[in-house]
């Protein structure tokens, strides 16, 4: 597996490619992460690979090039991380930084989880069973994570549809909670 570092004043991983998207902000004054939000994205829909989710992120997908795109037409979206199939991993904004993943949200009565978590999206959806390679960088990533900000614990991760129930499924029950938290436990003992 590999290991990952994270800088914690520039909030950038290593090693990830870098992919900077301009759909990110301050967080507020004194906000620091103590949330990891597991979210899934395909593009097209239930189609793996090609460069769509990073033209997404980055504003630069044509909206005319598949029939799905006009659905999600003019979105200004962004997530810390992306998670590839075959456990690549792209960093698109800095974890000091708001990325745009969460929209309306609440966890734990706390409005707005854009402003204190961190997104992390693996390439997916809800019913396709995640890859292995998925599984071991998530572990890696957020372990090191919780090397960090030592807020994050394993009862602050949850997924997109523990934060916005009424809209969200993902990443949706093939998404093996157990083997995260197994993995979390035998790689830092943080459980």
């Amino acid at each position: 597996m590999c290991v990952y570092t994270v800088s914690p004043h520039g909030g950038l991983i290593r090693p990830a490619e870098q992919c900077p998207s301009p759909n990110q902000d301050d967080r507020p004054d004194g906000c620091e992460p103590d949330l990891i939000i597991i979210h899934s994205i395909s593009l097209p829909p239930g189609e793996f690979g090609g460069p769509y989710v990073e033209q997404l992120f980055t504003n630069r997908l044509d909206w005319d090039e598949h029939p799905h795109f006009a659905e999600i037409r003019d979105m200004k979206v962004s997530s810390h991380l992306f998670v590839r199939r075959g456990g690549g991993l792209i960093q698109f904004v800095p974890f000091s930084r708001r990325a745009w993943h969460a929209g309306a949200s609440c966890y734990r009565d706390r409005q707005d989880c854009n402003d204190f978590s961190i997104g992390i999206e693996l390439e997916g959806e809800d019913e396709t069973p995640y890859a292995d390679p998925q599984y071991n960088t998530l572990i890696g990533v957020i372990s090191a994570l919780q090397t960090t900000y030592t807020s994050l614990c394993a009862r602050r991760i949850a997924g997109h549809c523990d934060v916005s129930p009424d809209r969200k499924s993902d990443p949706g029950p093939a998404f093996d909670w157990l083997r995260l938290y197994d993995g979390l436990c035998k790689d830092t003992e943080k459980i």
